[in-house]
């Protein structure tokens, strides 16, 4: 039951303070649709996202204009593909095994586009121990995936805390993001590939999202967004303990996360799927004040990325989720603070000014969801420096036991200094000095780095 004190202050904080549903995600299972037969297996993935997605958009919509709260995004998510392709490639060469998959993601840009939502996820493969034939075949198709498609978005878990770091995976990660930077108009395919450690299998964001094997047949996951709406609060309390200002982030989560859930429960019903989950995670976009850099600088600092920006931050991140979990028991997916720097304008400033480099970033992520995200490097950068970069970020999510994801982008003819314009919430991102000093001969090596002693749970 909502008060009549709190509806008016929710239209405050759509009405200035930017708030909305950041994405509703419709969770598809696709398992049943796997055929030796790959013009079947298309023919029945077509038709089961059709048939349980094709009023998506339309719905949403009506649940946006029902409540007066923006739905920005409409998103599928599927079972990953890796999982379905095996019979279909068993006796192909490669060559045809790559191209096969390539087709069934084809098919998926066309049902996106179709049914009309802005992303479909689950170009994925699951191979944080060893990979299959099918995984590896899928994983080479990549590149010439987001040659060919739009709307589709792939992504790879190489690492968890109970198996360990695939360093094979992360080896070939690397050099798949630096061939796709090399082929797509300013790199735009390595903004669609995400390579994650402890991947959530109910995820709503892009480009990470996929349907988990251990999800029910189809399931709305929502993902809410208010930065601007935490700022504002944060921005009220000059003087304040830190100890107060968490808990008035707290009760901001908690109001958040009842309207998240409301309007995902209700699209869910009007779909007539079951109400997966809803996600904390507060996500930036590059418009003036939705930002999670200025929250931390609201918090007390003169810029994000100087020192204390760690612990700003792991008690922003600590209190969304407190306030969340007091508000549903269907909190999920990754529920953190995003601090991806093309899509938050706080944080460009930041690496304009140099109080922000990719090191601290790396600090940060210990902290928050999701890891690094939208980083733009210089293009001249190896493919062995960026599966060493991934290398470490996947360390930090093993050891800690959390998610985290690497969403670089080495963009060809571009150096510190220069800019990618992506337009909409991908934004602009400023070209981030990268080391120079080579990780070649570690990433040659292959082999899994072991998991932890923490894996040893049971």
């Amino acid at each position: 039951m909502f008060v009549p004190e709190e509806i008016i202050e929710t239209i405050k904080m759509i009405e200035y303070q930017n708030l909305d549903i950041r994405t509703t995600t419709l969770g598809i299972n696709l398992k049943d649709c796997a055929d030796k037969d790959l013009d079947l297996l298309k023919e029945n993935i077509y038709d089961k996202i059709t048939s349980l997605g094709g009023n998506l958009v339309e719905t949403a919509n009506k649940v946006s204009q029902k409540y007066g709260i923006p739905i920005v995004n409409k998103r599928i998510s599927v079972t990953p593909i890796g999982l379905i392709m095996g019979s279909t490639v068993k006796g192909l060469s490669d060559e045809e095994a790559v191209d096969a998959c390539v087709e069934v993601g084809i098919t998926l840009d066309k049902i996106a586009k179709e049914v009309g939502v802005d992303f479909i996820g689950g170009y994925s493969a699951l191979v944080q121990k060893r990979a299959t034939y099918e995984e590896k075949m899928l994983i080479r198709s990549i590149p010439k995936l987001m040659t060919k498609t739009d709307k589709v978005c792939a992504s790879v878990n190489v690492a968890t805390t109970k198996a360990g770091i695939n360093m094979y995976a992360v080896k070939k990660m690397g050099e798949i993001v630096k061939e796709t930077s090399e082929i797509t108009k300013d790199a735009i395919g390595c903004a669609k590939i995400v390579v994650f450690c402890n991947a959530p299998e109910d995820n709503p964001f892009m480009a990470g999202a996929f349907h988990g094997p251990g999800e029910g047949d189809a399931v709305i996951n929502a993902g809410v967004s208010g930065p601007g709406v935490v700022r504002a609060v944060v921005e009220q309390l000059k003087g304040k303990d830190i100890g107060t200002v968490s808990d008035e982030i707290k009760k901001t989560a908690f109001k958040i996360t009842r309207m998240g859930e409301l309007v995902g429960k209700e699209v869910a019903n009007e779909l007539g799927v079951n109400f997966g989950i809803v996600d904390l995670s507060l996500a930036p976009t590059p418009a003036i004040g939705d930002s999670i850099a200025n929250i931390l600088e609201a918090v007390g600092l003169e810029r994000c990325g100087t020192h204390g920006t760690t612990a700003a931050l792991a008690m922003l991140n600590d209190a969304v989720k407190k306030g969340g979990a007091m508000a549903s028991s269907n909190v999920g997916g990754l529920s953190g603070a995003f601090i991806p720097v093309s899509e938050d304008a706080g944080m460009i400033e930041a690496v304009e000014v140099g109080a922000l480099r990719l090191e601290k970033l790396e600090a940060m992520t210990c902290v928050c969801s999701v890891g690094l995200d939208m980083i733009a490097v210089p293009g001249k950068t190896p493919a062995s420096t960026l599966s060493a970069i991934m290398a470490d970020e996947m360390a930090i999510g093993m050891i800690n036991k959390k998610t985290t994801a690497v969403r670089i982008i080495p963009v060809p003819g571009k150096d510190v200094g220069d800019y990618v314009e992506y337009g909409g919430l991908l934004g602009t991102a400023p070209i981030m000095p990268v080391s120079e000093f080579s990780s070649e001969e570690l990433i040659e090596r292959g082999g899994r780095i072991p998991a932890p002693i923490q894996s040893l749970t049971n």
